[in-house]
């Protein structure tokens, strides 16, 4: 997966010193003038991490990354402001749920590292999502195979930790893989 970033500031002087700092990023890079035109490029797209100025002209930059928040949770949301009210930390922190807050002018190197752990971030969740959902299907066929074979989940331990699974007559073996057979079978 591609690692595709957003920049958004009103300022296009500020939006080219963002793009100069990570020119030589492995990072696509796309950027937005405004709040709305940033939702717009979003769509249908999977941006691992945004950057947005505070001020800008219509939608402030919480406003657009709390709206981020609820189409795109696992984007990692960066606020960059020139102007550092503590009501402003606290409404991108509370509402946007910000992983990052930085000051105008911004240090590049700290920016760089921040966008590299935002992505390092993005990339794990997205790993335990996957993670999460082969061991619910996994569980949910264990139940399954509960049902039709009764106690066949159940494992005991030796004295030693080891698992033990009791013999299975070679006979009623036979037969469970016929039956599984037939179940790939019929399902192809």
């Amino acid at each position: 997966m591609e690692n595709l970033i957003m920049l958004v500031d009103d300022e296009t002087n500020v939006l080219s010193a963002l793009t100069r700092a990570l020119i030589d990023e492995p990072y696509e890079i796309i950027t937005a003038t405004s709040g709305s035109q940033a939702l717009e490029l979003m769509a249908g797209k999977t941006v691992k991490a945004i950057v947005s100025d505070e001020r800008m002209v219509g939608m402030q930059g919480s406003e657009l990354l709390a709206e981020v928040k609820l189409r795109s949770p696992q984007t990692v949301r960066i606020l960059l402001t020139g102007h550092a009210t503590l009501d402003a930390a606290m409404r991108a922190v509370n509402i946007g749920e910000i992983y990052r807050f930085f000051l105008k002018p911004w240090d590049d190197t700290q920016l760089r590292f921040a966008l590299m752990s935002a992505i390092e971030k993005y990339d794990l969740e997205a790993e335990n999502r996957r993670l999460l959902a082969t061991v619910k299907s996994q569980a949910l066929e264990i139940r399954v195979l509960e049902k039709r074979y009764p106690g066949i989940s159940r494992v005991q331990k030796n004295e030693s930790g080891t698992f033990v699974l009791p013999d299975i007559p070679e006979d009623e073996l036979s037969r469970i893989i016929r039956e599984c057979e037939a179940e790939v079978t019929k399902g192809s």
